[in-house]
């Protein structure tokens, strides 16, 4: 019998054709009525299919954050204390750039340095092992000093740099000790010894500002800001505003501080050198100033942001009971003065002292609970009720800010809160109205080089706040599709 004939390419691709096509007439007709029945809805379908088809041809760019802090360079002057925070080259703290230099030199590592970067599970036992170090030399390095005790501390990324003789073997071990120094562990002629070396930072100037629709932070946030910034910036201004109940729709801000960088990595935010904060029409502003006991702030006259006693002693939810010389008391149902303020707040929410002074009275009994009375100058006393803790005895000197004790409910309480009373020679005094006694101002010899810290500070934030409010006029008005200078 014959075989049968082998069908050609062309052949098997002719039927794969035919099959096709007739398996496709039925819905090729079905699409034909549909079109004659709904002409419009049919070429608007075409219309969305060919957009999309296009669309996607084009490379999307990358999203954005909504809005960046603006990094500029200040022409600052350099003088005394603030000369280094304010320049803008890499610095190291407590090195002139000569020796800073001399030092990139010394550990920045070349060929002869041998790299290790941690791996997860890795030890310090087993990286000394690979290298052909043996654990003796490991147990003498780790026990060299308190520096070196670290090293039995590492982590998956850390990195380590070490130089080994081929002949001598081990020579010289670079380690990061913090974010601003290496630690080096080296072989002398009288065995080890360890030092501390600065790492080179980048200090970068940044301004910010915004304008408080809902609350601090989220105008914060949309700003640029971090958390932790944010409650800086609350904590310059804590003596005149009070953050809790006084901050408006409206209020607006600007502020002027450092970024740290290293190696072309953030690393932190810096100090604030300045800032400004309008609150119900009411401006304040504030200097960066190291008048000689460290850096702190003060007012463009001089005045130091911190007065010399806090207007709230914790940080606080709410205020529950005012200052009332005829409240009625919800636990004896009797009408007794209120002399105090009410302070509600979560248990073992840390109290701070007001201001300093010397503890008078720390005790317990069943009306007040845990309670402390601190005795300060001017003839002011302040006294901190209903504690969970008490963290200061009699005659114990505190200093403002300072934690003494926590909130708690103790005694007659119905809650968790603190009870806070403000007395002037023995009188009580409502502790949220009552004038504080000023801080002492800068001394004569300090106001000049404080004026030429200032002056600068204070012309960038008027620039920085014009700015931002021309922007946002720009952005509500709706005349502008990009917010930059030429709108």
């Amino acid at each position: 019998m014959a075989s049968p004939r082998r069908r050609s390419p062309t052949d098997r691709l002719t039927q794969w054709l035919a099959m096709t096509w007739g398996r496709l007439v039925p819905y090729l007709q079905t699409a034909g009525d549909g079109v004659r029945a709904h002409p419009r809805w049919s070429l608007a379908a075409v219309v969305l299919l060919t957009t999309g088809v296009v669309l996607s041809l084009i490379p999307g760019d990358e999203q954005k954050p909504e809005t960046l802090p603006t990094v500029h360079v200040l022409d600052l002057p350099e003088f005394n204390s603030n000369a280094t925070a304010m320049s803008m080259d890499p610095v190291t703290d407590g090195m002139d750039l000569d020796q800073h230099a001399d030092a990139d030199e010394l550990t920045e590592p070349d060929d002869d340095w041998v790299m290790v970067e941690v791996r997860p599970g890795q030890t310090m036992e087993r990286i000394f092992r690979e290298l052909g170090l043996g654990p003796g030399l490991l147990h003498r390095v780790v026990h060299l000093d308190e520096h070196t005790r670290q090293l039995t501390r590492i982590r998956p990324g850390d990195e380590f740099a070490f130089v080994i003789d081929p002949e001598d073997g081990f020579q010289l071990l670079r380690a990061e000790h913090d974010e601003e120094h290496w630690l080096f562990i080296e072989k002398n002629g009288e065995g080890l010894a360890s030092r501390i070396e600065p790492r080179a930072l980048d200090r970068r100037i940044v301004e910010a500002d915004g304008i408080i629709t809902t609350s601090l932070f989220n105008a914060a946030t949309r700003a640029g800001l971090s958390d932790n910034l944010t409650m800086r910036l609350a904590s310059i201004f804590g003596w005149d505003i009070d953050f809790a109940l006084e901050i408006r729709s409206g209020d607006r801000f600007a502020l002027i501080y450092e970024e740290i960088w290293r190696d072309g990595e953030f690393l932190r935010d810096g100090p604030i050198l300045a800032a400004r904060f309008t609150n119900q029409g009411e401006t304040f502003e504030a200097i960066r100033f190291d008048a000689g006991n460290g850096p702190d702030y003060f007012a463009p006259d001089g005045r130091p942001m911190r007065q010399a006693f806090l207007r709230a002693p914790l940080n606080f939810t709410r205020v529950t009971s005012n200052f009332n010389p005829r409240r009625f008391h919800p636990i004896t149902r009797q009408v007794r003065p209120h002399n105090g303020t009410d302070y509600g707040a979560p248990t073992g929410t840390p109290v701070w002292a007001a201001g300093d002074g010397r503890v008078t009275r720390s005790a317990y009994n069943n009306r007040n609970g845990n309670y402390i009375f601190v005795q300060h100058g001017n003839h002011i006393e302040t006294r901190y009720l209903h504690l969970s803790r008490r963290d200061v005895r009699v005659g114990d000197r505190v200093r403002q800010g300072q934690t003494i004790g926590a909130v708690g409910a103790t005694g007659m309480a119905t809650g968790p809160h603190l009870h806070y009373e403000f007395l002037v020679n023995g009188a009580h005094r409502n502790p949220r109205t009552v004038d504080l006694p000023p801080a002492d101002p800068l001394p004569d010899e300090l106001m000049e080089p404080f004026l030429q810290t200032g002056r600068p500070l204070l012309a960038r934030l008027e620039a920085v706040e014009t700015g931002g409010l021309m922007l946002a006029r720009r952005d509500d008005d709706g005349g502008c599709e990009e917010q930059h200078q030429s709108c």
